[in-house]
């Protein structure tokens, strides 16, 4: 079992920046390729970001692509995404989640998720 429980939410105004932490817990949760995917009001949840369990490999969205970075601390337990130059467009739930299998942008392919944290920018 993976708990995993997202922070670091908020409100930023466009061109602005905010580090989402995922932390967390289970013996096995350093074999866990992590991802962050994001679900804005009336659309489905889409894939933004992942990385493997040794963070050696990372994967984006081409809309993320070069604005956010990935990455984890397995001394710490914890996953980050770093977000800068924030668009209204990347307002949306943020969802932390886990899989053993790959780098997959397929959300029914995540094992465990957080709760979500609430990124919202204003233009």
């Amino acid at each position: 079992q993976v708990h995993l429980v997202e922070s670091g939410g908020g409100l930023v105004q466009a061109g602005g920046s905010l580090r989402l932490s995922c932390v967390t817990s289970g013996r096995t949760w350093v074999n866990y390729n992590m991802g962050w995917f994001r679900q804005a009001p009336g659309k489905e949840r889409e894939f933004v970001a992942a990385i493997t369990w040794s963070g050696g490999s990372t994967r984006y969205a081409d809309s993320v692509k070069g604005r956010f970075t990935i990455s984890r601390d397995n001394a710490k337990s914890t996953v980050y995404l770093q977000m800068n130059s924030l668009k209204p467009e990347d307002t949306a739930v943020y969802y932390c989640s886990a899989n053993l299998n790959s780098l997959t942008t397929r959300a029914s392919s995540y094992e465990y998720w957080g709760q979500g944290t609430q990124v919202t920018v204003s233009s």
